[in-house]
């Protein structure tokens, strides 16, 4: 590293958990993240401040004045413009050591069987039913480890499916894939810090994995954000999933 990096990751650096070695991984990791909303926007913009090498954003919506109350990536005057590009030039201001590849479109089955052998770690910040399944379905088969969050009014919740572990549950062993309603902030309302705070743990957990440091808690983390308290949920591997039920 030079100076400037030195300096630029100096906080890191003295963390013996993460260290000179521990940032050279960051530095190496290639990270999927599906969404670039509320959940997507932290999330990225601290995975890009810490030094992951490369950061791969996937989202398919443009900038609208609702998502401003909550979604940090965005700005004012970029209203309209696709949520991805916009999410990028925050991303590379911040920092442009990144390598930033964003794609103004949704991820499909096609995208993820092409990235998937090239990621070290998905984050799903999707909005979705839909995307989460097919996200969940394509990391199971590729091994890599995804963490999901979401956030619903006041609500959020946490988890990290490290699927490169025999017998570890994936999201569908937790909600098994089949028909519903998803839950959208144009109804039912979201409080604005709270997805800053699932994303930057959406965050925090991947660059854990990363960095291969900390204990491996498991389960289901919630937040109620009227309260402020956080639980775990513990959870197993459903032997009759139909997405990892049987063997690979």
């Amino acid at each position: 590293m030079d100076d400037p990096t030195l300096l630029r990751y100096s906080r890191h650096l003295l963390l013996e958990e993460i260290g000179i070695e521990g940032q050279a991984r960051f530095a190496r990791a290639s990270v999927l993240v599906v969404g670039a909303g509320g959940l997507g926007s932290p999330a990225a913009m601290y995975l890009v401040a810490a030094g992951i090498g490369r950061l791969v954003l996937f989202d398919g919506d443009l900038v609208d004045l609702t998502n401003l109350q909550r979604q940090i990536a965005h700005t004012t005057a970029r209203i309209g413009q696709p949520k991805a590009a916009s999410a990028a030039q925050t991303l590379a201001e911040l920092n442009p050591l990144v390598a930033i590849e964003a794609h103004n479109q949704r991820l499909g089955a096609a995208e993820l069987a092409a990235l998937l052998p090239g990621i070290d770690v998905v984050l799903d910040c999707s909005d979705n039913r839909v995307t989460r399944y097919a996200v969940n379905r394509a990391c199971v088969v590729a091994g890599v480890p995804l963490v999901w969050g979401s956030a619903s009014g006041f609500s959020g919740q946490v988890a990290v499916h490290d699927l490169r572990q025999e017998g570890e549950p994936c999201y569908a062993c937790l909600f098994p894939e089949g028909p519903g309603e998803d839950d959208a902030c144009a109804t039912t309302g979201v409080f604005a810090p709270l997805t800053g705070v699932i994303g930057a743990l959406q965050a925090a957990e991947a660059l854990r994995l990363i960095g291969a440091f900390g204990t491996r808690a498991g389960g289901l983390l919630t937040l109620d954000a009227r309260d402020m308290e956080f639980q775990r949920l513990r959870f197993t591997k459903d032997p009759l999933c139909s997405v990892c039920g049987h063997p690979r």
